[in-house]
């Protein structure tokens, strides 16, 4: 069966490939340096653990990632616009990245031969696992039978309930790449001081700072459990997903442990699945960001 509309979207969303697959969504990578002479595309040239053991084996060099290009995205959007499938693209936030620009600005070239092609770019306000949770809710959107200009209403109403509630190693590679702002001045110069921090509508948030990985990755557990406890849907309504960098079996335990909390607080769930953060963020988090992301779904049970 032809597919009513098809799903593109940059590689912030850090699905995994064989996911990506088997949803037939269509990623555009970003690129990723570690001498800002040598760019290498990511999940392509570089796979991620390979970028993630580099940044621990290379203490002191931050690497740096380089949006999509205007070609980038005309190549993806060619083959739809020729075949005359409509394409929903969903971006990282603007407010981290020119990704968005970079597709705006192909979509017209590509309209320029293609009048009839139907390319709808969307601001997806939020990054990395969350924005992949997001992308599998267009695909469930698309699956489901949804129209093309039904799909995009529904994802611009769910996009503001996105959160991510996460935590880091240490502070050096926020600071290095500019992204610290307000999380700076609350931790100030302490030791060993980890922020807790809030992203929501493609900014962050400081949401606290603790002494020590088990305290913070605590902080992080109760802001989930605030954001349901304030939210007027059940659990059922909502994408969940654990975010992890190098560390996968700290991130599978983190899951375990939140599934036995959200079970201890009357929340029923029995799968919270766990992806890899790549590298489009983990530039700015460095090697052990670990938490949440969590989004209405597309279609409610």
């Amino acid at each position: 069966m032809s597919e009513t509309f098809h799903i593109i979207s940059d590689g912030s969303c850090d699905l995994p490939l064989e996911l990506v697959k088997e949803k037939n969504i269509t990623v555009v990578p970003f690129y990723v340096s570690f001498d800002e002479e040598h760019y290498y595309k990511e999940n392509v040239e570089i796979g991620i653990r390979d970028f993630y053991q580099m940044m621990v084996d290379k203490k002191g060099v931050y690497p740096k990632s380089s949006m999509p290009s205007i070609q980038d995205y005309e190549e993806a959007f060619r083959p739809f616009a020729e075949a005359g499938t409509p394409v929903i693209c969903i971006c990282i936030t603007t407010k981290f990245s020119g990704s968005m620009q970079s597709a705006l600005n192909a979509r017209e070239l590509i309209l320029e031969k293609y009048p009839q092609a139907q390319i709808t770019v969307i601001d997806a306000t939020i990054n990395t696992v969350l924005q992949g949770q997001y992308v599998l809710e267009a695909a469930e959107l698309r699956d489901h039978g949804v129209s093309y200009q039904d799909a995009i209403t529904r994802l611009e109403t769910i996009k503001s309930t996105g959160r991510i509630f996460f935590t880091v190693g240490n502070m050096e590679y926020l600071k290095h790449g500019g992204r610290i702002g307000k999380v700076a001045a609350l931790a100030g110069g302490a030791l060993d001081i980890r922020p807790i921090i809030t992203l929501k509508q493609g900014e962050i948030f400081p949401s606290g700072i603790d002494r020590g990985r088990k305290r913070t990755l605590k902080k992080v557990m109760n802001l989930l459990l605030d954001y349901l406890r304030e939210s007027s849907l059940g659990i059922d309504c909502y994408s969940i997903a654990v975010g992890y960098g190098y560390d996968i079996e700290e991130g599978a335990a983190f899951r375990d442990q939140a599934l036995a909390t959200l079970h201890d607080k009357g929340y029923v769930i029995n799968q919270i699945p766990v992806y890899q953060i790549g590298a489009t963020i983990g530039v700015h988090t460095g090697p052990y960001p670990l938490g949440f992301g969590i989004i209405e779904k597309g279609i409610h049970s």
